[in-house]
């Protein structure tokens, strides 16, 4: 009986959550609408800045056949992934990163008494819309790169793709968390942070037989990016796996996704009781 009441008491929290950070993104997307040419700008601005990415890798492939033994087509492929997967996570909890600001200066009070989770008012505030630049570009990268390929595709696969980006996305989500946690005990490590959430997703924009293999099985077995394009690209472009896994690791990542989720949803509660205000 106890455990029903706390399941429904955390599923009551889980809704609270939503409905919060729903609330408090519709209102900044409305205040960004208020200025379209302002927002219609930085918007590009975002796609732009994004695509000089890509950019670098076309102008290496234009003196090389290949990248460490990857096709144009194939880094493209992993790109496109990379790029939708952190796009969406950047786009729900990119706000995450400013935790450490707040933190220092003393307004992360202000969230604490109001009656709402306030994971949900953190990752919400001053929601950027703009950041949809970078999901645009990701996809028309994939989509480039699907033209490209001359994929042998399976149900499997088919299905795999949209898994794929979802389950990315949901890890990306779990990294922006954990290192927003981070910051309540060292709270001036935004570029620490960053270097797992945007250094994670340039590494993931090459193949895995361009690096180091400690690497590799640092962001395989510690932070698992590498189930984000990595393991279920391998499938899906039926090329050699990372460190010889099996065929199947490519279809753990929603599992994955789940567990680093559920990690970081700890290290926040975790952080959040650590917090003892400026005492300003």
């Amino acid at each position: 009986m106890a455990e029903t009441a706390r399941a429904a008491r955390e599923r009551g929290r889980v809704a609270e959550g939503v409905r919060t950070y729903g609330l408090i993104a519709t209102m900044w997307t409305r205040s960004t609408m208020a200025y379209r040419t302002s927002f219609a700008l930085t918007t590009f601005g975002n796609f732009a800045a994004t695509a000089l990415d890509f950019v670098a890798i076309l102008l290496m492939f234009s003196r090389v056949d290949a990248l460490g033994g990857w096709s144009l087509g194939e880094v493209a492929f992993l790109y496109g992934v990379a790029g939708v997967s952190f796009g969406l996570a950047d786009l729900a909890v990119g706000s995450m990163e400013r935790l450490g600001r707040r933190v220092r200066d003393g307004t992360l009070d202000t969230l604490l008494v109001r009656p709402a989770p306030v994971l949900a008012q953190v990752a919400a505030d001053r929601f950027a819309l703009r950041r949809l630049g970078r999901v645009t570009q990701g996809v028309l990268v994939l989509v480039y790169a699907l033209v490209l390929l001359d994929v042998d595709w399976t149900a499997a696969k088919l299905l795999l793709m949209p898994v794929m980006l979802l389950s990315g996305a949901g890890i990306f989500c779990a990294v922006f968390v954990a290192a927003a946690a981070f910051q309540f005990v060292a709270q001036d490590a935004a570029e620490v942070s960053n270097a797992f959430t945007y250094g994670g997703t340039t590494m993931l924009q090459y193949p895995p037989t361009v690096f180091a293999l400690d690497l590799v099985r640092g962001v395989t077995f510690v932070v698992p990016l590498a189930f984000v394009n990595w393991l279920p690209a391998g499938y899906v472009l039926d090329r050699p796996f990372p460190l010889d896994l099996p065929e199947w690791v490519a279809f753990t990542s929603p599992l994955v996704a789940v567990v680093c989720c559920a990690l970081a949803g700890l290290a926040w509660r975790a952080g959040l009781r650590s917090y003892r205000s400026t005492g300003s």
